[in-house]
C-alpha cells in the first residue's frame, strides 16, 4: 500500500515538474520572439527615419535658394524625428547595435549640421560626412542583421 502511494506520488511530481519545466522553456522562446519581433520593427522604422533625414539633406543640400536661417532650421527639423529612434535602440537592442547606432546617429547628425551650415554636395565637408555616415549606417545594418539572425537558416 505505501509503495504504490509513494509511487503515485513521485509519479506526479515528475510529471509535474516536467510540465513546469516545458511550459517555462515554451515561455521564454516566447519572449526571445517577441523581443526579437520588437527589435526588427524598432530597427526597420530607426532606420527608416534615419534615410528620411538623409535624403532631406541630399535636397537641402542641392537647393541653392534657401535662406541660412532657413537652411539650419530645416536641417533641424528633419533630423529630430531621429532622437526618439536612438532612445527606443538605447533601451532594446543589445550593446554592439547600440554602439553601431550612436556612431551612425552621430554621423548623420554631422551631416545635418554641414547641411544647415551651407555646405553643398561638391564640398568637401558634405563628401566626406556622407561618406562616413555611409559606412557607420553599413555597420549599424551588419549588427542589427546579425542580432535578428538574419542571415542564419531557420
Amino acid at each position: 500500500m505505501w509503495l504504490s502511494l509513494i509511487s503515485a506520488v513521485t509519479g506526479a511530481v515528475i510529471a509535474t515538474a516536467s510540465g513546469a519545466f516545458l511550459d517555462h522553456r515554451r515561455w521564454r522562446r516566447d519572449q526571445v520572439r517577441h523581443l526579437t519581433d520588437t527589435r526588427r520593427v524598432l530597427y526597420g522604422e530607426y532606420l527608416a527615419s534615419l534615410s528620411a533625414a538623409r535624403n532631406h539633406f541630399r535636397s537641402l543640400a542641392r537647393d541653392r535658394d534657401a535662406a541660412p536661417k532657413d537652411r539650419a532650421a530645416s536641417a533641424r527639423t528633419s533630423f529630430a524625428p531621429c532622437y526618439e529612434g536612438r532612445y527606443q535602440i538605447a533601451i532594446t537592442a543589445s550593446t554592439k547595435v547600440v554602439a553601431a547606432s550612436e556612431e551612425t546617429f552621430k554621423r548623420l547628425r554631422d551631416v545635418r549640421d554641414a547641411t544647415g551650415a551651407g555646405a553643398r554636395p561638391e564640398d568637401d565637408s558634405y563628401a566626406e560626412g556622407r561618406r562616413e555616415y555611409e559606412s557607420s549606417l553599413a555597420r549599424l545594418r551588419k549588427e542589427m542583421r546579425d542580432e535578428l539572425g538574419s542571415d542564419h537558416a531557420s
